[in-house]
């Protein structure tokens, strides 16, 4: 009942169970997402019967909605790139680039575990020089990779709001994030209460630009991110003084870049 739309509650359950699984299986729209569902309903049934591991309900929610959207982005790449007439495709150098005078950048990440559904997510304040103005980790336990992503632009916000910055270029590589929060509609929305708190922070007295980085330009919230496994719940401060977050900023103030190969824009 939390996984599909309210709308179809009501004749969800009526069919006889062949017609039950055909039909929602064949669905155009959320069949995949129907078995999906099932097979991690199955698995989630192993894991407890012969391993003797114990999921909740709200892990269990979050396993769906991660595998959901890791098998629809494959899906969508794997299609884009065997059309008939695939995009060209052409390497680029990646680097992180520094903000314009008197703005700053907020880089964040996300991540989750896949084998235990655990959920990260840091960032970092960065001036026009490339200087660490302030970092943070999070510690958000079981959540989707999305949810996660959106969790650490969010509190980077907040960073950056408290810490009265009021030019702010925010970057991250999650392009469904971006998605969500360049059009913040909460309506019947997963996620509706981080992106109710998203549009709250846009919609103050300042200037936000929301673009997208490659994960080769996005290397010091990755690792900030990946410091959220050692910290307590919650959010955190971290010193930018940590000689391996040093290193990486170093990395980006050189302008040091990474090979990468795109898809060109039709």
């Amino acid at each position: 009942m939390k996984l599909i739309p309210p709308s179809d509650h009501h004749h969800f359950f009526r069919d006889s169970l062949q017609d039950w699984i055909e039909k929602n299986l064949k669905a155009e729209h959320t069949g995949l997402n129907f078995g999906l569902i099932c097979w991690s309903l199955l698995m989630t049934r192993n894991d407890r019967v012969f391993a003797g591991k114990i999921v909740t309900t709200e892990g269990f929610l979050q396993r769906v909605q991660t595998w959901i959207t890791v098998v629809r982005n494959a899906l969508d790449k794997d299609r884009l790139l065997h059309t008939t007439n695939p995009p060209a495709r052409t390497e680029v150098e990646i680097s992180w680039k520094p903000p314009p005078p008197e703005w700053v950048t907020l880089n964040t990440d996300g991540s989750v575990a896949q084998d235990t559904c655990h959920a990260v997510a840091g960032g970092l304040l960065r001036d026009h020089t490339g200087r660490s103005l302030q970092a943070f980790v999070m510690n958000l336990r079981m959540c989707s990779i999305t949810r996660a992503e959106l969790r650490g632009a969010v509190e980077g916000l907040q960073l950056a709001w408290d810490a009265g910055y009021r030019h702010v270029r925010l970057e991250l590589d999650s392009a469904c994030a971006i998605q969500l929060l360049r059009s913040p509609d909460s309506s019947e929305h997963h996620h509706a209460a981080i992106i109710d708190r998203a549009i709250e922070l846009l919609q103050r007295q300042w200037e936000v630009e929301i673009a997208h980085i490659y994960r080769e330009g996005n290397k010091s919230a990755d690792y900030l991110a990946s410091r959220g496994h050692h910290a307590p719940l919650g959010v955190h401060l971290f010193p930018i003084s940590d000689p391996i977050l040093y290193n990486w900023i170093l990395y980006d103030v050189q302008g040091i870049s990474k090979p990468r190969v795109i898809m060109n824009e039709r």
